[in-house]
């Protein structure tokens, strides 16, 4: 049965005020915030929220793949032009990193993960682990259509994360000025441009890798 289209674009409208209030209140209360606080941010009933989202758990897993979801549209198709949808990719990743309100959940998280840990590594795997699996997805493609030498997605999809960020969400947590505007915008170049020429399909030179049994 079809959908009403109003019915469809009011639940669309709801579930964005819903993700919303998620993710102001992870700033401003953690791993601490409530389904109370969510429906009353949100302006919806509590019944309302359960009888979308089966729990809190539930609920926070959907908020962070709707935030993945931002970065990874840019990657493109698999015979697109892989320059352009990496830095894309990376000026997204970096405008998101670098907003006030990422930065405060990711310190009130931090603080917090000691007293819920099962949350904690949950939304590692549902935020920055799905996001290095999509990523080294779309490397593997690269790989395959030959845009890339054959190493590890997973190991090269966590050295381009890193590349990316370099040290600037560490400067913002202890309150140091860091790369904005043209300068971020130039950095994702930098590290885009340097990760495709240290894993260009046919290197001058043979590039060593950490162990990898490590970072698996």
């Amino acid at each position: 049965m079809n959908i009403p289209l109003a019915s469809a674009t009011q639940r669309q409208a709801r579930d964005q005020r819903v993700y919303d209030a998620v993710r102001e209140l992870l700033a401003e209360e953690g791993m601490r915030l409530s389904m109370d606080a969510v429906a009353a941010r949100a302006g919806c009933s509590k019944q309302t929220l359960y009888s979308r989202y089966r729990s809190k758990q539930d609920l926070l897993q959907r908020v962070m793949q709707d935030h993945m979801e931002l970065s990874v549209t840019h990657l493109g198709p698999a015979q697109g032009d892989l320059r352009g949808s990496l830095l894309r990719f990376a000026r997204e990743h970096l405008e998101q990193m670098s907003e006030p309100r990422v930065l405060q959940s990711c310190q009130l998280i931090a603080a917090e993960s000691r007293h819920f840990p099962e949350e904690a590594r949950a939304l590692f795997r549902d935020s920055a682990g799905a996001l290095m699996q999509r990523l080294s997805e779309r490397l593997q493609l690269a790989m395959a259509a030959g845009q890339l030498r054959h190493d590890d997605p997973h190991f090269m999809a966590e050295l381009l994360l890193s590349m990316i960020v370099g040290l600037d969400f560490e400067r913002q947590f202890f309150h140091l000025a860091h790369r904005q505007g043209d300068a971020q915008r130039a950095w994702a170049e930098f590290a885009v441009d340097n990760f495709l020429r240290a894993f260009a399909a046919a290197p001058s030179l043979p590039l060593s890798t950490p162990d990898r049994s490590t970072t698996r």
